[in-house]
């Protein structure tokens, strides 16, 4: 399972670890994922979703309505 937002299509960054002496190492910074699940009542089912936490205020502001037919006029499959 990829490491995506299924809302946002937030990914993972690279970036670097920076020691005291200011050795650089590349580091991967993961998107903050959660796996939640959402009642649509105009379809009366559970929606399980992988969203980031950003996504997660979207459907709080937006509505899970609103972001599933916007995922929807993507191509997702939801």
């Amino acid at each position: 399972m990829a490491r995506v937002c299924r809302v946002t299509g937030k990914g993972p960054m690279v970036g670097n670890n920076v020691s005291h002496a200011n050795n650089k190492t590349k580091r991967r910074f993961l998107p903050n994922l959660q796996s939640r699940r959402f009642w649509v009542e105009s379809e009366n089912r559970w929606v399980r979703l992988r969203v980031s936490t950003q996504a997660l205020r979207l459907i709080d502001k937006n509505g899970i309505e609103s972001v599933l037919a916007d995922m929807r006029a993507r191509g997702e499959r939801v």
